[in-house]
């Protein structure tokens, strides 16, 4: 079966729940984790997964899920992940270990339509499922809440290194999500009377000497000032050692750094610039919109008014290598950017995405660089001004001087393409895809 991907997009932001706790890794994995499947479907509803993948991937049910396990399981570990193959897009994964290891299981699951957790009845059949898999697993700690927000908050290490992060774990309150499970020893750290004194819509003291405790009716409006506010005075309520207007303030600033910014990028640099923002992790991705937005690129200066004269003695030659250079570029790279072999404008815009993810001019030797992808780059650039817009190549001996006529002006693809190949960010401010619109408004 074909499932949604949720990372395929990564254009809205999840709600993503993290719960890690212990179980009886020697009883029947039937029997251990029945419940969590129980809780699943009947609080699962519009986000219910529809996909089990073990080796394979089935259909949801009770009988493909342990055959899963059986497929996954070694002697010390299995993963089995749950997708959906209509929206919203899910992404849930169980982890169990197995003895010698200490018994423990870990569920991620992250839902990729937080508006979905506007909804009050969505939520709290949310926080019944939870409460369920609370009380019957115990947890140091667990949370639900904002991806994105999530990694604003620093989590998991929230400043410290790996080694400690690891060591120590969520080891007192370092923040508060919208949905979170205190383990005992958390809460005696704490102090029981103040954790269930904490000002927030739902705290609970569950039977296992756990605390359930629930900001806000809903997830979905975690960046408004009203939820802000009530998240930084439940913070500060458990950590008395911090101060409320600093608290506060910094969950502003993380509500406006995910405040939407509307793209407004260079008309001649959009098709490529629109694509970055993607690339980024969704809590950096509305500030990257707006430095994008900001971004201006150079005109172009690869041109010249008149044409030097040709100087090759050969000049089919000349263009047989020229040619040769190209087809290199396409053979290359046609698996990683199929459109390559089109030699288009939109062929040039994903060349230029391609080479800015891979960080390609700092990644590669620059003697690669120099005396291979660029001279190569600038032929098949060359040939588009030719092939596509009529151009008419004026050679010389020096490859760097060769031009490519169209209209009334020449262009030097080569230099185009060595300015372009110097860094990550020339990939930017030289980019093929301005560099192609440009030349096509002198087109006759």
């Amino acid at each position: 079966m074909r499932h949604l991907n949720l990372w395929e997009s990564r254009a809205a932001d999840c709600l993503m729940l993290s719960f890690e706790a212990t179980f009886d890794g020697v009883a029947p994995i039937e029997d251990e984790l029945g419940l969590i499947f129980d809780s699943l479907e009947e609080g699962a509803g519009e986000w219910m997964p529809d996909v089990v993948a073990g080796k394979y991937e089935r259909k949801y049910s009770r009988g493909a899920v342990w055959k899963a396990f059986e497929e996954k399981r070694s002697e010390r570990t299995a993963t089995v992940g749950f997708y959906r193959t209509q929206v919203p897009a899910l992404d849930m994964t169980l982890r169990i270990r197995f003895p010698p290891l200490p018994s423990g299981l870990g569920v991620s699951v992250y839902i990729n339509s937080l508006s979905l957790f506007a909804a009050e009845a969505v939520c709290g059949r949310f926080v019944e499922m939870v409460r369920a898999w609370a009380l019957r697993y115990p947890t140091a700690y667990a949370s639900a809440h904002s991806m994105a927000d999530d990694q604003l908050s620093g989590a998991p290490s929230f400043g410290r290194d790996d080694e400690t992060a690891h060591r120590d774990g969520f080891d007192k309150v370092y923040d508060l999500y919208w949905l979170n499970v205190f383990g005992p020893k958390l809460v005696e750290s704490v102090g029981r009377e103040r954790m269930l004194s904490t000002p927030a819509h739902l705290v609970e003291e569950l039977p296992n000497g756990s605390v359930l405790l629930v900001l806000r009716p809903t997830a979905a409006d975690f960046a408004s000032d009203e939820a802000r506010a009530a998240q930084a005075r439940a913070h500060v309520h458990l950590r008395p050692d911090l101060d409320f207007d600093t608290v506060l303030r910094t969950l502003r600033e993380r509500s406006t750094a995910l405040a939407p910014v509307e793209p407004r990028f260079h008309p001649d640099v959009a098709p490529f610039l629109s694509r970055m923002p993607d690339e980024f992790a969704i809590s950096e991705r509305q500030q990257k919109i707006a430095e994008l937005n900001a971004f201006r690129p150079p005109e172009p200066e690869e041109w010249l008014p008149a044409a030097l004269p040709s100087d090759v003695e050969n000049r089919e030659r000349v263009l047989t290598s020229y040619g040769d250079l190209s087809e290199g570029l396409v053979a290359a790279l046609h698996t990683k950017v199929p459109s390559i072999m089109d030699e288009t404008a939109e062929s040039l815009t994903d060349l230029d995405f391609y080479f800015w993810r891979e960080n390609f001019p700092e990644r590669y030797t620059r003697e690669l660089i120099d005396s291979h992808t660029a001279p190569a780059l600038g032929a098949y650039l060359g040939g588009i001004l030719v092939r596509r817009l009529g151009g008419t190549w004026v050679l010389r001996a020096k490859m760097e001087e060769s031009q490519v006529r169209v209209g009334k002006r020449v262009w030097l693809p080569f230099l185009r393409a060595r300015r372009y190949m110097q860094s990550r960010q020339s990939l930017l401010e030289y980019s093929l895809t301005q560099f192609i619109y440009e030349a096509e408004r002198y087109r006759p």
